[in-house]
């Protein structure tokens, strides 16, 4: 069950402020939380997506938001866990096969309130990583304008809030995994 998954990842995490307030929210709405359906507010998986070495990030333009952001969106039925419904996510808008997460422990949290276009009031996202090379070819999908690669130091303007701290914490948590260093 994904809920029961979602739980025991979360666990693991370093105690926080934001780690307790997931958990509540969890605990208080139940499988309706992994539901787009469950309700105005809801998780969502998300993956950032790394050139080896971590030099690159791979980053999709979000048609609704209208900013720059890592591949990411709501839980299916079929997702046994939010980390295959991340890795779905990621590989149906950048049409990346291949891609495959570095690891199934959670690397970011992030509540986040939804304007304009968004049919929900908040996301709850839980985000994992994946590493692929800058030379496998992409495609953009209906959610997205565009799909493009960046150096980690030299991100566009257009981004949502808090973007820039997360990536970093992403990319650092990313490396350490021993994963990444096969």
């Amino acid at each position: 069950m994904p809920l029961e998954d979602l739980l025991t990842h979360l666990r693991t995490l370093p105690d926080s402020k934001q780690k307790e307030a997931y958990l509540r929210f969890l605990n208080a709405m139940g499988d309706a939380a992994l539901r787009k359906d469950g309700g105005p507010e809801h998780v969502t998986g998300s993956c950032f997506v790394f050139s080896p070495g971590f030099e690159h990030v791979l980053l999709c333009f979000h048609r609704k938001g209208r900013f720059w952001v890592q591949f990411g969106g709501h839980i299916e039925p079929e997702d046994a866990t939010v980390a295959e419904a991340a890795q779905r996510e990621a590989r149906e808008e950048s049409g990346l096969g291949a891609l495959a997460l570095l690891s199934p422990a959670i690397i970011d949290l992030d509540r986040h309130e939804l304007q304009g276009g968004f049919t929900c009031s908040a996301h709850w996202d839980v985000g994992f990583a994946a590493v692929i090379s800058p030379d496998a070819v992409t495609t953009v999908s209906d959610e997205s304008e565009a799909n493009r690669w960046f150096p980690v130091s030299e991100l566009p303007a257009q981004l949502p809030k808090g973007f820039h701290e997360r990536l970093d914490y992403v990319r650092r948590t990313a490396m350490a995994l021993p994963e990444a260093r096969c």
